[in-house]
């Protein structure tokens, strides 16, 4: 059973923080925006109801001096038919080749797409959705963290999540999370056995359960031949083969919204 809709983040505890929201805002345009403690990301996605016909990246604080190039790759996606599921994205353009953040952007924005076209005439399309992310940076006695996720300001989903040092980690609750393989599959797995609100929803947070590994490290100091070593190289578009002798570490892009939940596009 989900938790009650009326619960909030909390801002007395240390936590990474996300926030994505998608937007119609005319009849052929989405507008996304992604931001966390790490990356601030803008797409702007056009369409003519079945289809993409247009994409475009911004790039306001983001880790990598070579992200920013990474707009092009979302190219790949024009063309592409507009799915209720934010997994069809991948089927036209690789994510890999992309970068990670405005991909899944772009990908939200084509479903938030098929929302808008396929909408109950007697209530019109849904114009905004927002996913605010909280995960916990503190362990409870099990090893095991709080991840909650927002869908328009009413929580959805909360996992226990076990992160044992040098191990695996795995949801320990609820069901039907907690029976799926969490490093791998579980992606292919949301996007196919969950409907695709609730799939979306769960894409959305595991997501956010890798990034949030960065919180609390001193990235600016990390070198580049250390993020950039197997078996992260290949990843997303920064750390393609023949990128990595061009990047430096984009300085000054790291924030903290642990106290400040309503902040997080807020890059100062």
């Amino acid at each position: 059973m989900s938790p009650p809709p009326t619960e909030q983040p909390d801002p007395t505890i240390d936590a990474y923080r996300r926030r994505i929201v998608v937007a119609s805002t005319s009849d052929s345009r989405i507008d996304g925006e992604l931001a966390d403690d790490l990356h601030h990301f803008r797409v702007v996605l056009h369409h003519d109801g079945s289809f993409v016909t247009a994409v475009t990246g911004e790039s306001i604080r983001y880790p990598w001096s070579t992200c920013p190039g990474a707009t092009d790759e979302l190219l790949a996606l024009v063309g592409a038919p507009l799915d209720a599921r934010t997994g069809a994205a991948a089927k036209h353009a690789d994510p890999r080749a992309n970068c990670t953040h405005m991909f899944d952007l772009a990908a939200l924005a084509m479903a938030h797409a098929w929302r808008a076209t396929h909408a109950d005439p007697d209530h019109g399309p849904p114009r905004e959705r927002q996913y605010d992310v909280e995960i916990s940076t503190e362990l409870d006695a099990d090893r095991c963290v709080r991840t909650r996720l927002w869908r328009d300001r009413g929580l959805v989903v909360e996992w226990r999540l076990h992160t044992p040092p040098g191990a695996a980690r795995a949801i320990v609750s609820p069901e039907p999370y907690a029976s799926v393989p969490f490093e791998r599959g579980f992606f292919s797995w949301s996007a196919t056995e969950l409907d695709p609100d609730a799939g979306e929803a769960a894409f959305v947070l595991r997501r956010a359960c890798d990034i949030s590994r960065g919180r609390g490290m001193d990235l600016d100091s990390l070198p580049v031949e250390i993020a950039f070593a197997e078996p992260k190289l290949g990843v997303c578009y920064a750390k393609q083969p023949g990128m990595t002798e061009h990047v430096h570490r984009h300085l000054g892009a790291t924030r903290d919204f642990a106290a400040r939940p309503e902040a997080v596009f807020d890059d100062t």
